[in-house]
């Protein structure tokens, strides 16, 4: 009796092969309230103002009009598109839905809207409220429902003392809520109280907020805080007021480049979740590793400037002035777009000494808290702070775009001012991080010795090395090459690297007929057959 032959392949069954499914399709939508379960199309509509959206569309000569969602709104953006498509009065306009955003999902996404030829994007969802270069923007920002009284409970379970200085905040859906909520705390007899709200002047005028967040007329805008405003009902003078002597009731966690931001602008900072009303407070961003990565900065040979936005104004002009800056102090620096960036994607280029990001102060900057990059990440501000000739550290930290752009051209400028003056000796610098001098934190610099070959090399012009070594370093076409150096440095170089031409075959190995055919039957094996 003989036995089954054993199966020597993948068994290609259905189930084998089918596609993962969902096990449901229900989402989580727990800022739609209790009214997601009943009426979830009601509910969708009174969230994004979705009314208010087509009557800013009708009457304009639009034809092609994005909506951009972030990913925790994405299951919103079919009903949201169907809604609006339903309205007779704007049949004429083409509606696309831009799903994964390039970059920061609170930045407008000019770059996906222009695969479509969008005339207008629509911006759902929290969002940082920068101008943008090119396209106009309606922003929608949503109206979460959230208990107002819970929060009120909290917020007085928190600051007993009603004397105390407090400042409200929010990010931009939950600013919806904050006149409310101040008033009602008012009424309870606290003092010095201040809130806030979205800044609409700031705003290009072809931009539009949907949602109404605007203040009464009888209450005192102090200053502006970014995007925002401080208010009170009780009018102080901007001389009199101080960010340092005012507690922090922050609605949502913000992003940590943000919150790290807030952290040095007020005396300390309390967030509330809204929706599960737990209080956060810490771990907090750390400014003195924000300190450290600028001492980094201070030798770093190489600089990757990575593009975190490509939408936001004035980003070209920015980049050019961070380049200048990098050059005046005769460091290398390269240029990177890469999407979004993550780990494995900056793990590739590992000739970069440092990252500096450009990108918006919301979502845009990149703070690694938990060290999963393999080399520091810093912003232009730190960039600037680490390149002045001494250590100055202020305790600030600045996010705002315009005044990084604003720090950088004066010290560029300062730069060109001393540069005659300068006589930049050979002698090499100490890292303060790891306690030792370091040697190649100037690649540009004019080094005297630049032409000396070592001892015992060869000096033939014909020779056909790129890379070659010298007393200053490793240079490429006469000019010193950190990308070489680490390559030089590495225990495996590939084949035919041309570090020794002694240990080069010119003439090459002779051209064999190797092995032809199919697994099951070379040619080689029907020849012994």
């Amino acid at each position: 009796m003989t036995s089954k032959a054993p199966a020597l392949s993948t068994s290609q069954t259905e189930e084998t092969f089918s596609f993962q499914k969902y096990d449901t399709n229900a989402h989580n939508r727990d800022y739609l309230g209790d009214l997601a379960s009943s009426d979830l199309f009601t509910a969708i509509k009174n969230y994004y103002n979705v009314d208010k959206i087509a009557d800013s569309l009708i009457g304009t000569d639009y034809k092609r009009v994005t909506l951009q969602f972030p990913d925790s709104l994405i299951c919103d953006s079919s009903i949201v598109l169907q809604l609006l498509q339903s309205n007779p009065k704007l049949q004429n306009i083409r509606l696309y839905t831009l799903a994964d955003t390039a970059y920061s999902p609170c930045c407008v996404d000019e770059v996906a809207a222009e695969h479509v030829e969008a005339e207008l994007v629509i911006h759902m969802g929290d969002s940082c409220l920068n101008n943008v270069s090119k396209l106009p923007v309606i922003y929608s920002f949503g109206i979460p429902v959230i208990d107002k009284h819970a929060v009120i409970e909290k917020f007085v379970k928190s600051y007993p003392e009603k004397t105390e200085k407090i400042c409200i905040m929010a990010n931009a859906p939950y600013t919806t809520y904050l006149l409310d909520i101040y008033e009602e705390l008012l009424s309870k007899g606290y003092t010095n109280l201040v809130s806030s709200s979205i800044d609409k002047s700031q705003l290009d005028e072809n931009n539009i907020v949907i949602d109404d967040i605007s203040i009464p007329s009888d209450y005192s805008k102090i200053i502006n805080f970014g995007k925002r405003i401080i208010y009170t009902k009780t009018p102080i003078s901007e001389e009199e007021f101080n960010t340092q002597d005012y507690k922090l009731f922050h609605f949502t966690k913000p992003s940590d480049s943000y919150l790290l931001y807030l952290t040095t602008k007020f005396n300390s900072v309390t967030i509330i979740n809204p929706d599960s009303l737990e209080i956060f407070d810490g771990p907090l961003p750390s400014l003195m590793k924000r300190y450290k990565c600028m001492h980094v900065a201070r030798t770093a040979g190489t600089i990757g400037i990575l593009i975190n936005t490509l939408s936001l104004e004035r980003t070209n002009e920015s980049v050019n002035k961070l380049i200048s800056l990098i050059r005046s102090h005769e460091k290398k620096h390269y240029l990177f777009v890469v999407g979004k960036p993550n780990v494995p994607k900056l793990a590739n280029f590992e000739a970069i000494d440092i990252w500096c990001v450009v990108g918006c102060n919301m979502g845009g900057m990149i703070l690694d808290q938990t060290n999963e990059f393999y080399k520091p990440i810093i912003t232009p501000y730190e960039l600037t702070l680490a390149l002045e000739d001494e250590v100055t550290w202020t305790g600030d930290w600045v996010v705002d775009f315009n005044k990084a752009l604003q720090d950088i051209e004066i010290e560029t400028t300062e730069d060109s001012q001393k540069q005659d003056k300068k006589e930049y000796s050979d002698e090499p610098e100490f890292d303060a991080v790891s306690g030792k001098f370091v040697s190649t934190s100037r690649p540009l610099r004019n080094l005297n010795y630049i032409d000396i070959q070592l001892e015992n090399e060869a000096t033939d012009s014909t020779s056909k090395q790129l890379v070659q070594n010298v007393s200053g370093g490793v240079i490429v076409k006469g000019t010193v090459s950190t990308s070489a150096s680490i390559l030089a440095n590495r225990s495996w170089r590939g084949l035919g690297h041309g570090d020794d031409e002694g240990e080069t075959d010119d003439e090459g190995a002779e051209i064999e007929e190797g092995i032809s055919g199919v697994a099951r039957g070379y040619d080689m094996d029907k020849d012994k057959l």
